[in-house]
């Protein structure tokens, strides 16, 4: 029997899961699980790249300890990205994608460079301020020496295979985030990088999940879909093509699976994405903030900060306003939970992709002051919370109305997968206020996807179908 190690990095938290198949079925076990934090560089909002790197290698040297491993695939979150030079040595931070040195970027390219609508018809990716084409022009501004000096652009989870193995191999899906693709043509749109300014040296030719990275201490190291919802996807055991696919997490992404990508106009207005996706297929999703909302609100009334030193005066202020706060309390996600279920009678929502969501000085703060222009400000932990989980339905509902109007289809079915499948409330709400009929799990859909290519690539299964049974069974 073949185990394979599957390696999930999210934006607070990873994990190391040994996967195995067992009588037809995929098989899970968690070995090991770690912290991601941010910190202060250079005054950017930064992730801790070689904290991460050490924290990938004490992971799968506990899984080796514990069993044999014959292969090792990693993926992680999209868009962010470190340089080399032509030593092989970063020459850059590896800045966090909720850093705000983009501000302005895209009002920027598309004075100077080309409209988004060109922009949109060319690599069919939403309008976020944290895409990379965003980040990589804040960073000529700021620091055109270091792409000067640049020989190579590497994605975050890129950058961990090169730690492991010591060789760089670029991978589609992860590379589909940055906005510097050809949506149709599945390579760098070489094109728009030259009209951006930016070096097309750094951008190498790139592999399909499935190919091999190298060696990391004699175990192969694979590409799974690199970019953690491309994994995710792969996991959603559907019963149909009538299904929406729900990856909950730190974001929250809805959409389908397309043979080919969607750049109309009515896509574009409602700011829908094609990612890409193993086996060359497309990921037509609109991104929602999702369970950051939550995660950040718990952190804040825990004394916690995201980003180490980050001062927290704002979200002091906050929670004088709520009326239950009690400060030295350590709040769980259930406590949140069943705080929101005795609040139901409040009924105002906010607009959760509204910019003032992503990277907020108080979450607290922000969800109130939003609340009240609505017409009442939440007063307790339970109205807050509420709040944000009636919020987040709506618009998975609205979501859905959308991609039905786009694609002409009749959706019966939402199929959640990740962490966020494991909130019964949420879910609930989801079924409410879509209509539909919802199926939950599986939880660790992410490592599950990761380890589906990496099982195809070592004769498990004959294909992705074959192995989504695996899943259902």
């Amino acid at each position: 029997m073949k185990n394979y190690l599957a390696i999930d990095i999210g934006a607070s938290s990873g994990r190391h899961i040994i996967g195995s198949v067992k009588d037809g079925k995929i098989v899970l076990e968690e070995v090991y699980r770690f912290d991601n934090s941010q910190v202060t560089l250079n005054g950017h909002e930064c992730w801790d790249i070689d904290a991460l790197v050490e924290s990938v290698k004490a992971g799968i040297d506990a899984a080796m300890e514990k069993t044999k491993i014959d292969s090792i695939g990693i993926d992680t979150w999209g868009v962010d990205f470190v340089l080399l030079d032509a030593e092989g040595k970063r020459c850059s931070d590896a800045v966090a994608y909720r850093d705000t040195r983009t501000a302005n970027a895209d009002k920027e390219i598309e004075e100077k460079v080309l409209s988004f609508a060109d922009l949109y018809h060319r690599v069919g990716l939403q309008k976020a301020p944290y895409n990379t084409i965003y980040q990589l022009w804040a960073l000529k501004k700021e620091h055109p020496e270091q792409l000067e000096r640049a020989q190579s652009f590497l994605t975050v989870p890129e950058y961990i295979n090169y730690a492991l193995t010591g060789n760089i191999v670029h991978e589609y899906t992860d590379s589909s985030t940055t906005a510097l693709l050809d949506a149709k043509k599945k390579d760098w749109d070489f094109d728009l990088i030259e009209k951006l300014g930016l070096p097309a040296r750094i951008f190498g030719k790139l592999e399909m999940p499935g190919a091999t990275v190298g060696e990391y201490k004699g175990v192969k190291v694979v590409l799974p879909a690199l970019h953690d919802t491309g994994s995710a996807y792969l996991a959603v055991p559907a019963r149909d093509d009538k299904a929406v696919y729900l990856s909950s997490g730190t974001w929250s992404l809805l959409g389908v699976e397309n043979e080919r990508p969607l750049l109309t106009e009515a896509a574009m207005q409602a700011n829908f994405t094609n990612e890409g996706g193993a086996w060359g297929r497309y990921r037509f999703l609109k991104n929602i903030m999702g369970l950051w909302m939550i995660q950040s609100i718990r952190r804040e009334l825990n004394g916690v900060s995201y980003v180490e030193g980050k001062a927290n005066d704002e979200t002091i202020d906050a929670l004088k306003r709520l009326k239950d706060y009690k400060k030295g309390r350590k709040y769980s996600f259930a406590d949140l939970e069943m705080s929101a279920r005795g609040a139901e009678n409040y009924s105002l929502t906010v607009d959760v992709n509204d910019a003032r969501f992503l990277n907020p000085e108080s979450m607290i703060s922000e969800v109130i002051s939003a609340a009240e222009k609505e017409g009442r400000a939440p007063e307790t932990i339970g109205e807050l919370m509420q709040c944000v989980y009636k919020s987040l339905a709506s618009c998975y509902a609205d979501a859905i109305q959308n991609l039905s109007e786009i694609t002409g289809k009749t959706y019966t079915s939402v199929n959640i997968v990740g962490g966020g499948s494991k909130d019964l409330y949420l879910n609930a709400l989801t079924a409410e206020a879509t209509g539909l009929e919802v199926f939950a799990g599986p939880t660790e859909g992410t490592a599950i996807g990761n380890l589906i290519v990496q099982m195809i690539a070592g004769g498990e299964f004959a294909d992705l179908a074959e192995a989504r049974r695996a899943i259902v069974r």
